[in-house]
C-alpha cells in the first residue's frame, strides 16, 4: 500500500506527498501534461526540444547540473507522446535544492539563441544517429502512419522528420513553452523521508509565485475504426528480414487495458512463453519476437514484432504468426499460463515499491489518469482479469482488418 497526501497550490499545481522512511535519498518528480500529441503537425518534436532546453540554464541558474551536482542529486528526462517528465534524486538534507532549480526552470527558463542552436544540434545528431543511422531505427516512424491516419500519434517523440527542429525559431519555442510548461499543467511527486509541513512550505515558497498559465482544453482528433489490413515494405541496409504486425487497442484508463497487458504477456514474456517455445524453439523461424503494447493515454497499439531467421520466407513466418494468433482466440489459456503471468505482474508492481523514485514517476502518472491512489488497486485490476476476458480480447482486437503490418526487408 503506498500511502499519499495531497494539496494544490493557488496557481494548480498538485503537489503529491509519499513518506518512506526506509532511505535517505528524497526524490522530486515533476510530470508535465504535454507530450508530442499536443505539437502542431508541421512542428513536430517540440516536446522532445524541450526535456533537452529545460536543461539548458534558467536566468538565474545558468547551469542546471553543476549547483544539483554540489548538492549530491542527480537528474534526468523523459518525453513520450503523452507527458514530458523530469526527476531528481538527492539527499534529503539538501532538498531544497531541488526546489530551487525546479521552480526556476519552470519560471524563467533562458531562451538564449546560444541554448536553442545547442539543443537544436544536440536533437538533430539524436535523430541521425537513433532513427536515421541505427538498424531498424526508422522503424517506428514508417509504423506510426502506417497506423494512425489523423491521431497524432502518428508521429514519434523525436519528430516526423528533421526539418521540423532545424526550422524551430525562438518565438515557436517560447509560445510552446507559456502554453504547457505552467504549475496548472504540471503534477510534483515527492518521495522521501520528508515531513508533510516541511514539503507545503518548500511548496508555496519556490512554486506558489509562479503564475498560472491558460490551460487549453486539449481537443484531438479521434482515430477512425480501422476495416481493412494495410501494408508497407520497406528495404534497409540491416542483418536480417523483420516484421511489425501492430493492432489498435483501447486507452491506458480502460479496464480492458490489464486484459491487454496479460495477453502479452501470455504470448511473449519470457522463455516459456508462446511464442518463443513455437516460433523461436521449436519451429526455429524467428531470432527473436515480441509481443507488446505501447500503453498510451489514448488508444495505443498492440505490437507483434520479429526478426526472421535467413532463408524463412514472410509468408512463413507470418502464417506461423497468425496460427498462434488464432490458437489464442479460439482456446482458452490453460489457469496455469494466466497464473503465472499475474505472477510475474505482481512481482514486478512489488519490485517497483522498492524504489523510491519509481513510486514518484508512478505517482505523478496516475495522479495524471485520474487519482494517484488508483496505484494500490493495480494488482487487484489484474487478479480479476479471467480466461475468457483473454480469449474474448483477442477476438476483438487481433483481427487482420485491424491490422497494420510492416515488412522491413533486409537488403
Amino acid at each position: 500500500m503506498i500511502k499519499t497526501e495531497k494539496f494544490t497550490l493557488e496557481n494548480g499545481l498538485r503537489v503529491i506527498i509519499h513518506k518512506d522512511k526506509t532511505t535517505p535519498v528524497v526524490a522530486m518528480n515533476i510530470l508535465y501534461d504535454v507530450g508530442a500529441k499536443d505539437e502542431d503537425p508541421d512542428k513536430t518534436g517540440f516536446a522532445h526540444l524541450f526535456e533537452h532546453l529545460m536543461f539548458g540554464g534558467s536566468k538565474n541558474i545558468p547551469e542546471y547540473d553543476v549547483p544539483l551536482q554540489d548538492a549530491g542529486g542527480e537528474n534526468n528526462a523523459f518525453t513520450s507522446n503523452d507527458i514530458t517528465n523530469y526527476y531528481i534524486t538527492i539527499p534529503k538534507t539538501n532538498i531544497e535544492t531541488a526546489f530551487w532549480l525546479e521552480s526556476d526552470r519552470m519560471l524563467s527558463l533562458a531562451f538564449t539563441d546560444k541554448s536553442l542552436e545547442v539543443q537544436r544540434s544536440v536533437v538533430i545528431e539524436e535523430f541521425k544517429q537513433r532513427y536515421l543511422n541505427q538498424p531498424y531505427g526508422d522503424a517506428w516512424l514508417l509504423i506510426r502512419p502506417l497506423a494512425y491516419k489523423v491521431h497524432p500519434y502518428k508521429w514519434a517523440t523525436i519528430g516526423k522528420e528533421i526539418s521540423h527542429i532545424e526550422n524551430a525559431v525562438m518565438t515557436d519555442v517560447k509560445d510552446f513553452f507559456y502554453k504547457h510548461y505552467t504549475p496548472d499543467n504540471a503534477i510534483m511527486v515527492i518521495a522521501g523521508d520528508v515531513e508533510t509541513e516541511e514539503i507545503k512550505r518548500l511548496s508555496k515558497k519556490w512554486f506558489g509565485g509562479i503564475k498560472a498559465g491558460k490551460k487549453t482544453r486539449r481537443k484531438l482528433p479521434d482515430e477512425p475504426t480501422q476495416t481493412q489490413a494495410r501494408t508497407l515494405t520497406v528495404e534497409r541496409d540491416v542483418p536480417f528480414d523483420a516484421i511489425y504486425k501492430v493492432y489498435h487497442i483501447c486507452k491506458r484508463n480502460d479496464k480492458r487495458f490489464y486484459i491487454i497487458d496479460l495477453l502479452s504477456d501470455v504470448l511473449s514474456n519470457g522463455q516459456s512463453s508462446r511464442l518463443y517455445q513455437k516460433l523461436v524453439k521449436e519451429q526455429k523461424l524467428f531470432a527473436q519476437i515480441d509481443a507488446y503494447h505501447t500503453g498510451n493515454v489514448e488508444e495505443g497499439l498492440f505490437v507483434i514484432s520479429g526478426k526472421l531467421i535467413k532463408g524463412v520466407s514472410y509468408e512463413l513466418a507470418e502464417k506461423a504468426i497468425n496460427e498462434q494468433i488464432k490458437i489464442i482466440t479460439n482456446e482458452l489459456v490453460s489457469d496455469y499460463e494466466l497464473q503465472k503471468v499475474k505472477n510475474k505482474v505482481e512481482s514486478a508492481l512489488l519490485f517497483e515499491e522498492s524504489s523510491v523514485l519509481d513510486k514518484a514517476m508512478n505517482l505523478a502518472y496516475f495522479e495524471l489518469l485520474g487519482d494517484s491512489d488508483n496505484i494500490n488497486l493495480e494488482n487487484q485490476k489484474y487478479n480479476a482479469v479471467t480466461k475468457e476476458d483473454i480469449q474474448n480480447e483477442a477476438k476483438k482486437v487481433l483481427l487482420s482488418e485491424n491490422c497494420s503490418t510492416l515488412y522491413y526487408k533486409s537488403k
